[in-house]
């Protein structure tokens, strides 16, 4: 089994600067850092004492870093993760990345240098070295909502594909062909998979989907804007958008109106992650839902049995659709 001597040696660097980084000293270069957590993956080597004694004094704290609080459904999850975790007699001290991976992986580090029990992360968009840090030092850590490719940590998240189909059909039914989506992030891995689902679902129906109807976004809401600008300065507009995410809906409803244009009656909108104000919007939108609450109890519940040496997996939920009157839902006579 390989020592510490052995990832120095790997690394190229001395005993004391392999401990500086799995200690997560911040006088460490980011090249030195990634070269000795290369020597660790490659060599296996697991720092199973180091991070028991990182946790040998229990703050009952956890940690909990979100991509966006602005986003209402961060702001939920962040809620429901608070609630839960009083329940089980932990506080919780947040994090905003703001969407923004530096800013992230600040708040992961912070949060292990104030010896946290325990991580739960909605990681941004991009790889992670802080959370890849934290992954190799074993310390209790869970995905909620995203997640990153290739790190082994458990993950909760509701599986949004079949609420896509569903949605598709639901356009479909209502006389729509020129469907368009606005996306999130390109590494974003809720994204991808809405965008995947998307596609596939028109597909089904013998639908394309031209790049010219894929919206570029970042889940913020100027993307919408910029994405709807976009699509009717085409020759031929579609005539129902897809925002996968509500703040981009947001974006879109704001574009619409600065157009000149309604919705359902010039074209229609549907939304991923529903939130309260959709049903006071005029008209209410039609949004595929999370089940937020569930999401963050869960967990919150697979966090603490991995703080309290138990262990945890995966939990996969349902999202479903809420169909309401923003697609053309109400109209007896397509246009």
């Amino acid at each position: 089994m390989a020592g510490i001597k052995d990832v120095a040696a790997r690394a190229g660097v001395s005993v004391a600067t392999v401990s500086r980084v799995l200690n997560d000293h911040s006088g460490v270069r980011e090249e030195t850092r990634a070269r000795v957590l290369s020597a660790v993956s490659e060599l296996s080597y697991r720092p199973n004492t180091l991070a028991r004694s990182l946790r040998t004094d229990q703050t009952r704290t956890l940690g909990l870093v979100i991509s966006d609080v602005l986003n209402p459904f961060f702001t939920e999850l962040a809620r429901a993760v608070e609630d839960a975790a009083r329940n089980r007699g932990y506080s919780v001290i947040i994090g905003n990345a703001d969407e923004q991976l530096t800013l992230q992986d600040h708040h992961v580090r912070t949060l292990l240098d104030r010896r946290i029990d325990g991580l739960l992360v909605s990681p941004a968009d991009g790889d992670s070295l802080a959370l890849r840090e934290a992954a190799l030092l074993g310390i209790p850590m869970v995905f909620v909502d995203r997640w990153i490719e290739g790190l082994d940590v458990p993950l909760v998240r509701a599986d949004g594909r079949p609420a896509v189909h569903d949605l598709v059909a639901h356009l479909y039914a209502l006389g729509h062909r020129r469907l368009a989506i606005i996306t999130g992030p390109v590494a974003s891995t809720t994204s991808n998979e809405r965008v995947d689902a998307f596609r596939s679902a028109l597909h089904a129906h013998g639908l394309p989907l031209p790049e010219s109807f894929i919206g570029q976004g970042d889940f913020q809401t100027a993307s919408g804007r910029r994405a709807t600008d976009a699509f009717f300065a085409l020759p031929e507009p579609p005539d129902a958008i897809f925002a996968t995410d509500n703040l981009m809906a947001l974006g879109v409803m704001e574009q619409l109106r600065t157009l000149g244009m309604r919705v359902p009656h010039d074209v229609s909108l549907a939304a991923f992650d529903d939130i309260p104000w959709f049903l006071h919007t005029d008209p209410p939108i039609t949004a595929i839902a999370q089940p937020t609450q569930e999401l963050g109890h869960r967990a919150v519940a697979a966090l603490t049995d991995l703080v309290e040496g138990r262990s945890a997996g995966s939990v996969t939920l349902s999202a479903h659709l809420t169909a309401r009157r923003s697609c053309g839902e109400d109209e007896r006579t397509r246009r």
